[in-house]
């Protein structure tokens, strides 16, 4: 495998100065590691359909960390993360944060703890479960979720997961207002935030909703 540190540290670097976003060196190598164990785990576990490394650092790495900002609580549970995104580049982004990765399939779970301990992440807890069968140890802030079911479908299964103060964020491509009008009864939007990110076509959105 041909090193490719310098070309991918200058790419995301590149992107990163198209943002408003404040990142160590230290965080630009963490991110960088993270795709090039991705890219190297996916030709035998096939963690993602994105196949070139370039891709994933824009449709893995921006994607995820542009949503940073928006996190102000202590602890969030990332749900139906895959291979660890957004949990694991947004870790990176917020050493201070814990982040609860749950997953159903066990090669995804055995790939996080591997990066957790490759990368010397000590805030994020990966976890092989249904969403409907966990019950978390402490208590949550978040359920965050990327691409990962309706509006409709989060709330019903996530809803056990954080308290009445908690907050369920959502990340989605084109606003789905349908969804929106949809919300089950007790449940309100506090906030929808159109995400940039640098060279991705198509819209990003951020959706918070809490229990009303």
């Amino acid at each position: 495998m041909s090193d490719n540190t310098e070309y991918l540290t200058g790419l995301l670097t590149t992107h990163i100065k198209r943002t408003e976003l404040q990142v160590t060196k230290d965080q630009i190598s963490q991110l960088v590691g993270f795709v090039q164990m991705i890219d190297k785990w996916n030709k035998t576990y096939n963690l993602t359909s994105v196949r070139d490394v370039e891709s994933m650092l824009l449709k893995h790495i921006m994607d995820s960390i542009v949503v940073a900002p928006h996190l102000t609580q202590n602890h969030y549970i990332d749900v139906g993360t895959g291979p660890g995104l957004p949990g694991i580049p947004l870790a990176i982004m917020l050493p201070e944060t814990h982040f609860t990765l749950l997953d159903s399939l066990g090669k995804r779970v055995r790939f996080m703890k591997q990066v957790a301990y490759e990368l010397k992440l000590d805030n994020i807890q990966p976890v092989q479960s249904r969403v409907e069968d966990y019950v978390s140890p402490h208590p949550l802030n978040g359920a965050l979720s990327r691409a990962f079911a309706s509006l409709n479908d989060m709330l019903n299964w996530c809803q056990h997961l954080i308290g009445n103060d908690g907050t369920f964020i959502a990340l989605k491509g084109q606003l789905p207002q349908q969804e929106i009008d949809d919300l089950p009864a007790g449940f309100a939007v506090t906030e929808i935030v159109q995400l940039q990110v640098p060279e991705l076509d198509g819209d990003r959105h951020l959706i918070k909703i809490v229990k009303s």
